[in-house]
């Protein structure tokens, strides 16, 4: 037997392509093995990222004698979950449902039917805080497995009965109106921390998707509290240390209700939603914070997550070496008084320490404080801030860096174009769409078969094996979406279609209009998972149903428009019960309501100054998911653009919504108007 990782594309696959233990990837032939061999299957399951993961890599799996323990009498099995999150899922539910709890490392017993029997997630290497070790775990589902066959497959067969009958309460198919959203709004500012921003207690996550539908929310009604929700928790993060002060960027969550501590490792998904967050609070509001860390942010993506091929990496881990050979979270982010001395010398030290809130006791471990913006009495020098900024952020990158997860997540970087094209066209940044382009031309050059199946991953240029899930498509179509209303190309349009045709036919049950997260003619698992709630990133269902609706408001589809309001339903079910986790859902159904509205912006040439001040007029409008196609008259790049004819031989905007148009006009003030919600 042999460790067969070696050849995987997946970082965190490969970091354990050299421990002892006998691992396969997921495939067919590991539960031939199980089956062949008459072991249960041990499923490990975590990511490149995920601190306890690598915990307990290192306390169990590269240890000798355990892995003796594993080899001799399981089949081991390895998962990314970033990969393959059809897997995750499944297995995910199922360890919620019998533990009350998840997360990762998530550890699964299996039989080689691929039936969960036994669950965990991180095992110590000895017995501690009431938690056996993962030794004795071993040892009692091997005793079980041989000695008490029968009631383990009693066990496995009831858990996949109760999975498939965990079906989804999906509502009547119905999208929801101002009722649902107005106590959505309400269930938000029940949950609001009025004190420290955002929703909830520790650990508290930046809650992108809801700010999207609060911004959209005061954009359509005109409603203050969602504007201040909104605004509060956005200078809250950015003020806070969740938010990289020096290098920009956001890192996953903050174990703190504060936003001071956070735990380290930084996303690609986060900061694409939180820079397009971010753009937006500035389209709605002109807050010169918002602007700055949304132009930090992009510039942290492109600089730290951009690959080689022009796509971007997944992840930076939060553990570092610490310049002692010793790998600790944090280590390369943080700072202790004599640290900011020994880099600025003692006057902009004081300097340094008082503006980022350094303290002598420290705001992490060890008398080291993780930088942040306390809100001060005063005026500060901007341009000493910015040296010491520069001179911190120069020291800092001589540290050894935290590991990069390279692999290319069509998802991630969907949502990624999107946030680039945007901001790139908000601040008359070209690099920055150029980046959005470079992105979206990978996907399509080596994600897309010439059937427009996407795969999920990629690395090193070369496409992964695992199939896109439903987040891919709906995604991926919302950063071409994006791209094509900033770059008036409707190319990108129509490899939207192409990707939405797939969600029509592969994705949806063609009676309710419920969406699945894998596809009808995937590898078929213990139930076919399905989950509409937003969690770290927009659920493949909301996403769907965002991407379907601006589909059908370029192209005047019927199927898509319907297939986007059907989707909606489960907002309709689930926006007033638990607002925090449908944001991105409540989202759509604001553009629903809006309209949404369709601008076409025509010109006699491209590149005519009066035609582009409309064309960006039209892209900072805030009435919630307009969309808007920009290109010479007669030109047939987009279907908005059709019959529209210049006024008065002037760049002409063209301005509707359901059914009915406003009378066009070459005044960018009016279109302003016509497009603040």
């Amino acid at each position: 037997m042999a460790n067969r990782l070696a050849h995987e594309t997946s970082p965190y696959l490969l970091q354990h392509a050299d421990n002892p233990v006998d691992w396969w990837p997921w495939s067919e032939e590991a539960f031939a093995e199980a089956r062949r061999t008459d072991k249960p299957v041990l499923l490990s399951v975590g990511y490149s990222s995920c601190h306890w993961c690598h915990v307990m890599a290192h306390e169990s799996f590269e240890d000798r004698e355990t892995a003796d323990l594993l080899n001799e009498h399981f089949v081991n099995v390895k998962v990314d979950r970033e990969e393959r999150p059809d897997v995750d899922a499944v297995y995910m539910e199922a360890v919620q449902a019998a533990t009350g709890q998840g997360g990762w490392p998530m550890t699964v017993f299996l039989t080689a039917d691929a039936e969960p029997f036994y669950f965990g997630t991180y095992f110590p290497p000895a017995p501690r805080h009431g938690m056996p070790s993962f030794r004795q775990v071993l040892e009692g589902v091997r005793q079980a497995w041989t000695d008490r066959r029968d009631e383990v497959a009693e066990v496995a067969g009831k858990i996949v009965r109760d999975l498939a009958g965990r079906e989804i309460s999906y509502g009547d198919g119905q999208a929801p109106g101002e009722q649902e959203l107005s106590q959505a709004l309400l269930g938000l500012t029940r949950e609001y921390d009025p004190q420290r921003g955002g929703f909830g207690g520790a650990p508290k996550f930046p809650p992108s998707m809801a700010i999207e539908f609060l911004l959209r929310h005061h954009a359509r009604t005109g409603a203050e509290g969602a504007l201040q929700m909104a605004q509060d928790t956005c200078e809250r993060m950015a003020r806070g240390g969740i938010y990289d002060q020096l290098g920009g960027g956001f890192a996953r969550y903050s174990v703190d209700r504060e936003w001071v501590v956070p735990h380290f490792e930084k996303m690609l998904y986060d900061n694409a939603l939180l820079c397009r967050v971010y753009a937006h609070l500035w389209r709605a509001t002109g807050s010169e914070l918002a602007r700055r860390v949304a132009l930090e942010t992009a510039d942290f993506m492109v600089r730290e997550l951009r690959t080689a091929e022009g796509g971007f990496a997944s992840a930076l881990d939060a553990d570092s070496d610490d310049g002692n050979g010793k790998h600790v979270e944090g280590a390369y982010y943080v700072w202790t008084p004599a640290q900011l001395t020994e880099v600025l010398g003692a006057q902009d030290a004081e300097i340094a320490a008082h503006h980022f809130g350094v303290t002598v006791e420290g705001t992490f471990e060890q008398g080291a404080s993780v930088l942040q913006l306390p809100q001060q009495e005063g005026v500060f020098d901007a341009e000493k801030i910015a040296s010491i900024q520069q001179r911190l952020l120069a020291a800092r990158a001589e540290r050894p860096a935290p590991g990069r997860d390279d692999k290319v997540v069509a998802a991630w970087n969907g949502l990624a174009v999107a946030a680039l094209a945007e901001t790139g066209a908000y601040f008359d940044r070209p690099d920055l769409v150029d980046a959005a382009v470079g992105a979206a031309d990978l996907l399509v050059r080596l994600h897309l078969d010439e059937q427009a199946r996407l795969s999920r991953t990629s690395k090193d240029g070369q496409a992964g094996a695992n199939a896109g899930v439903l987040e891919d498509y709906a995604d991926v179509a919302e950063g071409f979406l994006a791209l094509a209303a900033v770059t008036g190309e409707g190319v990108w349009l129509e490899f939207a279609g192409f990707l939405l045709d797939h969600v029509l036919v592969r994705f949806t049950d063609p009676e309710s209009g419920a969406l699945y997260d894998t596809a009808g003619d995937a590898e078929r698992l213990i139930r076919r998972p399905q989950d509409p709630t937003d969690n770290a990133t927009p659920s493949g269902w909301t996403a769907a149903a965002g991407a379907l609706l601006s589909y059908a408001a370029h192209t005047g589809s019927e199927p898509h428009r319907t297939a986007a309001e059907k989707a909606l339903g489960v907002v309709r079910a689930l926006g007033p019960r638990v607002p925090r986790f449908i944001g991105w859902g409540l989202a759509a159904a604001e553009a629903l309501l809006d309209g949404p509205r369709e601008v076409a912006v025509v010109a006699g040439e491209l590149g005519d100054a009066a035609a582009k001040s409309l064309h960006r007029t039209a892209l900072l409008g805030t009435s919630p998911g307009a969309v808007v196609a920009f290109g010479v008259t007669g030109s047939d790049e987009f279907p908005l653009l059709a019959d529209r004819p210049l006024s008065h031989g002037e760049p002409t905007a063209y301005v509707c919504r359901n059914f009915t148009c406003d009378a066009p006009t070459t005044d960018p003030e009016r279109l302003r108007t016509a497009l603040s919600g």
